[in-house]
């Protein structure tokens, strides 16, 4: 039955008299529990909804993702238990990506499980105007006449809707649009055509457009290219420089090109070491206030993905005059760095030097030679450094057990390479490990990096600190009930003042019991993020209490800002409170270029893994469940190809089981590192999506169940 605008009217006006009462009776109860708790709010200004209407008596910040039914959720770094459920009807005018203020509550649904539902009061801070996706063009006829519309399917993680389109566009362009919000409860948007790079299903228009949405700039200005080349034509000269012979050389892999550093040692005749740390003089070719200096403060970083490099300065400088090639002076400032025989850093000195690198150093050969499996072909390229090497390896080893011994909380990684071919498309993921030498480089660099960061802290001299603060109580609490779910012992994450060697401890468990990617994974989020500030605050991963970036100015403005401070105030006498806001700017700029570099290398290589695997649908994998939410199990092959297997699609009978971290169904168990047969179903480049589905047979439902016994015997 339809109903008549006079009685919607009075529908209506009964719903706000009832409404209006409510707010009545909660005002009334505020006051009273005000009053006895002997607080004024006479003077208050406030709306219920503000204060815990309909029981939304929490407030939390986030990232608002929307849904394509409209619905969302916040995702908060500041409410441990899972992203915050939006009704359609309390999103305001957010649209996904934005950073909100959400007023929630949680509550227990009919199985028992916590659950939360908010609304959005405040749109803090609105998404990028410019969004990325994929053209989908659609052909109607109305009245014999032929009709064209244009949709967009986003990109962004943050939009799953799609969205109109106006402009010139064909299906299948991959674009940039202008994003144009209209007034109104769903966040209503359309779109304008901005830049087409291409057509979806080529790798570089997927790659520039990846880049364009995170604002990586991959072009140079003319003034900019045009004082890079001006280096090129500078002698090097010795007039105020420390020339340093001998053993000097690099270490990288074999294809890096922009070579930061170098290294050399020397034992002292007492006991201990000397390690020379030397870093290209950057900062001698990007002078302040010049279009250089300009355009590392705007890029912040350079982006390193599969095979290629976004640098943060032009190559004439990063991989020409500045990179540290062997055959040729160049230009250092230079650590020499005096350690004990435990490792301690005993005596700095820094130098503006040049040295002449007597041969580029590879990892995978360095590593044979540690491990004795170098031909003669390696033997002969090192003949002179072998013998500097075996002592960088000695003192790699004390640096090592020193690091431990303060609780350094050291991840795995799981990089992977990925080849291309000449037409842009990934041939073979391939794992990247971490030998010896690659692990010396990092502990000398390290050291480097403390040295000097205790060195300038002690002159009161203004520094871009590398700082990572502990996790909070609420993430490691989160954190111990998930290792708790797993089997895995979590008490001493639970305890006031956890270490590095906490952490660590509950990683190595994992590893032992077969879960350690997920575990790895987990603990990570569970960390706060590292970044860069002007204060001196400890950095928690590495159990350093005092740490800068010093060694990667080619790549990095928070390296290259410590460098000019050290010119400045060190060599040239410059009063150090000159240079408290160029520290301060310095650290906000290289913290905002590093996600920006951490977002697109994240997205780029997941688009690869997605187009690697497109010609691979219908195969089988060995796999992991490295995930298992509501939602279905996240499975890892060995290539490292994560894709989810849908709930849905595992058949009748299987539910999600938030306590135990497990999907599961008579005695039939997947949960976190249980090993699956799956078979590739989709590998959707737009979405950059895999779906898998999951093979069972009695073999596999036999082990399922022996390992949930083996879980169940781990937490007894």
């Amino acid at each position: 039955m339809k109903r008549s605008k006079k009685t919607s009217k009075t529908y209506s006006a009964r719903s706000n008299v009832s409404r209006r009462d409510r707010d009545r009776m909660m005002k009334k109860e505020l006051a009273r529990l005000a009053e006895e708790a002997g607080v004024d709010i006479s003077r208050a200004k406030f709306g219920v909804h503000d204060i815990g209407a309909r029981g939304y008596s929490s407030i939390a910040t986030g990232v608002f993702f929307e849904s394509s039914s409209g619905y969302g959720f916040v995702r908060t770094e500041d409410y441990e238990r899972g992203d915050i459920f939006v009704p359609a009807s309390e999103r305001r005018d957010a649209i996904g990506g934005d950073t909100v203020t959400v007023s929630f509550h949680e509550y227990r649904d009919g199985a028992g499980r916590l659950r939360t539902e908010g609304r959005i009061t405040e749109i803090k801070q609105k998404r990028e105007p410019y969004i990325v996706g994929t053209v989908r063009e659609d052909i109607e006829y109305i009245h014999r006449r032929r009709v064209r519309s244009l949709t967009l399917l986003p990109d962004d993680a943050h939009i799953r809707r799609e969205l109109t389109l106006f402009g010139e566009a064909e299906g299948g362009d991959k674009i940039r649009a202008l994003i144009k919000r209209h007034k109104g409860n769903r966040g209503d948007i359309t779109l304008e055509v901005s830049d087409i790079y291409g057509k979806a299903d080529d790798p570089y228009a997927s790659y520039a457009a990846i880049l364009a949405e995170c604002g990586i700039a991959t072009e140079f200005s003319p003034d900019e290219l045009a004082q890079a080349r001006e280096c090129l034509d500078m002698p090097v000269l010795d007039e105020g420089r420390v020339r340093y012979s001998g053993t000097v050389f690099t270490i990288d892999s074999e294809w890096a090109k922009d070579l930061d550093d170098a290294i050399a040692i020397r034992r002292r005749p007492k006991g201990g070491y000397i390690l020379y740390v030397h870093i290209a003089d950057v900062s001698y070719y990007v002078p302040e206030r010049t279009p250089l200096d300009r355009l590392v403060t705007a890029r912040g970083t350079s982006v390193y993905f599969t095979d290629r490099v976004v640098p943060m300065l032009p190559r004439e400088l990063s991989e020409e005059v500045c990179s540290l090639h062997p055959g040729g002076d160049k230009y250092t400032l230079s650590a020499e760095i005096t350690l004990s025989e435990r490792g301690e850093i005993e005596q700095l000195k820094l130098n503006k030097g040049i040295i002449n690198s007597t041969v580029k150093g590879v990892y995978s050969e360095i590593n044979r030679i540690f491990d004795g499996t170098a031909d003669a072909d390696i033997l002969k390229k090192y003949k002179a450094q072998i013998p500097s090497l075996r002592t960088m390896h000695e003192l790699y080893l004390i640096l090592k057990k020193r690091s431990e011994a303060r609780g350094a909380v050291e991840l795995e990684s799981s990089e992977v390479y990925i080849p291309l071919d000449e037409h842009g498309m990934p041939t073979d993921i391939i794992k990247q490990t971490r030998g010896d030498a690659e692990m010396m480089i990092e502990q000398f660099m390290l050291t480097a990096n403390e040295a000097v960061a205790c060195y300038l802290t002690e002159r009161a001299i203004p520094l871009v600190y590398r700082i990572h603060e502990a996790p909070s109580a609420e993430k490691l609490t989160a954190l111990a009930d998930y290792l708790q779910a797993l089997g895995i012992g979590s008490f001493a994450l639970r305890k006031e003042g956890v270490r590095g060697e906490d952490i660590r401890r509950v990683l190595d468990e994992a590893k032992e019991r077969g879960v350690y990617q997920a575990v790895s994974y987990q603990t990570l989020r569970s960390m706060a993020k590292a970044k860069y500030s002007e204060a001196r605050l400890p950095h928690f991963g590495l159990g350093i209490d005092t740490y800068c970036h010093f060694t990667s100015p080619i790549r990095r403005l928070s390296d290259l800002a410590t460098h000019r401070i050290i010119h400045k105030v060190l060599f040239d006498g410059a009063s150090p409170s000159r240079y408290v806001g160029y520290a301060r700017r310095a650290a906000a700029a290289a913290t905002e270029g590093e996600l920006r570099a951490l977002s697109a290398e994240r997205k780029i290589e997941a688009l690869y893994k997605v187009m690697y695997m497109q010609d691979k649908v219908g195969l089988e994998f060995d796999a992991c469940v490295t995930g298992v939410s509501e939602h279905g199990l996240f499975v890892t092959p060995e290539n490292t190809c994560e894709g989810l297997i849908p709930l849905s699609s595992l058949g009748m009978g299987y539910i999600y089981d938030e306590a135990s971290i497990s999907i599961r169904r008579q005695g039939i168990v997947y949960t976190v590192g249980t090993p699956v047969r799956v078979r590739l179903e989709e590998a959707d480049v737009s979405l950059v999506r895999l779906r898998y589905s999951l093979i069972t047979d009695d073999y596999d439902n036999s082990s399922l169940q022996n390992k949930e016994v083996s879980r169940k015997d781990g937490e007894r």
